[in-house]
């Protein structure tokens, strides 16, 4: 018993030494870290529908048979006729700005755009109509949705935030996550 006093002493004073150099956590900041990609309110409100693009980031797959919705992260939605599994259709491209997540039931596609829900009406996918902007649905947050990274703390007055890149930093930024 008596051994264990002094190692139990020192661990306690162990656990009292701090090094502001390095994140409580133990990651040490490697030259990079996060910058937010900012818009305009306006530019963040421009939804279109386009023609059918090539897919270069895709993230969420919803299947409401025989169509195909194909989240484009950050950018939009593909809408791709699948009747014929072999000879997948890219229908056509509806560019929604800080799109990451949709649903669709029937004849309706909601999405996000940003904080907003916005919900089209596919009943012709070929030519989905944006239907309803349902302000502030969803909350946003302004940091990058990786953890144990470095990045750039948002500001309000350059915009809103639609996006993180990953970029060479000289030095280590104030966030954290």
């Amino acid at each position: 018993m008596k051994n264990i006093l002094p190692i139990f002493l020192l661990l306690f004073a162990l656990s009292c030494i701090t090094d502001d150099s390095v994140p409580f956590n133990g990651i040490e900041f490697d030259g990079t870290g996060y910058r937010p990609i900012y818009a305009t309110a306006e530019e963040v409100a421009k939804i279109q529908i386009q023609e059918p693009r090539p897919l270069s980031k895709p993230g969420k797959i919803y299947l409401l048979d025989p169509y195909i919705f194909v989240n484009e992260s950050g950018e939009g939605i593909h809408v791709i006729n699948n009747s014929d599994p072999k000879n997948p259709e890219n229908l056509s491209f509806i560019s929604i700005p800080g799109n990451y997540d949709m649903a669709a039931k029937g004849t309706w596609l909601y999405a996000d755009n940003m904080s907003n829900m916005v919900v089209f009406d596919i009943s012709d996918p070929k030519s989905p109509k944006l239907t309803k902007t349902i302000a502030d649905a969803i909350p946003v947050n302004n940091y990058p949705s990786f953890r144990n990274i470095y990045f750039e703390c948002a500001e309000d007055k350059k915009g809103i935030v639609i996006g993180w890149e990953k970029v060479p930093m000289s030095e280590r930024p104030k966030c954290y996550r």
